[in-house]
């Protein structure tokens, strides 16, 4: 990714002020339902951010955010397609990633991108296991609707934040125009 694009990328992502936010029902409702459906230990909604992978629901796994260089969503919000491993032991991208080759022992992990109005992938809606799995592509397509509404949820939260606000600027400037009144 080139400089600029990641420099309004990591800019989308802070204007949503959602970073080191606590953790949220709804979020933490589709990851678990994620891990049902598609009968996995951990589902993950992500943020990249310049230095990290901050994890803003997590079920399955004890962990707030790891590092941005051996996370695999760095690599994901590269594509708008499903970043797809089936099988990590043998798939080049990742052979090295501790991660894998590490004791977490990672060998499945699916994500879709977490795709801004502004055409910027913010973050992953993603899934993972310890061992070898295959998605067909109406899974696939599930854990895009999955994104999507992950990201409808972003949007409708900065949005109510903006509504809050400018009712808190009228409010504050009516009291004005009353107190200079009496």
């Amino acid at each position: 990714m080139n400089d600029l694009k990641e420099t309004n990328r990591i800019a989308i992502l802070h204007k949503y002020e959602i970073l080191d936010t606590p953790g949220d029902g709804t979020f933490d409702e589709l990851t678990a339902l994620a891990a049902k459906i598609f009968n996995v230990p951990i589902a993950i909604v992500s943020l990249v951010d310049t230095d990290r992978i901050w994890f803003k629901s997590h079920h399955g796994l004890d962990i707030q955010q790891i590092d941005r260089e051996p996370g695999l969503c760095a690599s994901a919000i590269l594509s708008d397609e499903i970043y797809l491993i089936e099988d990590a032991r043998n798939d080049p991208r990742c052979l090295a990633n501790p991660l894998v080759a590490g004791d977490f022992g990672l060998q499945f992990y699916a994500a879709a991108p977490l795709k801004t109005k502004e055409g910027f992938n913010i973050g992953t809606f993603c899934i993972l296991d310890k061992r070898q799995r295959y998605i067909n592509s109406d899974q696939q397509e599930m854990l895009k609707q999955m994104a999507k509404i992950v990201m409808n949820e972003i949007e409708l939260r900065i949005k109510t934040r903006t509504v809050i606000k400018d009712y808190k600027q009228q409010i504050d400037s009516l009291n004005k125009q009353l107190q200079s009144i009496s």
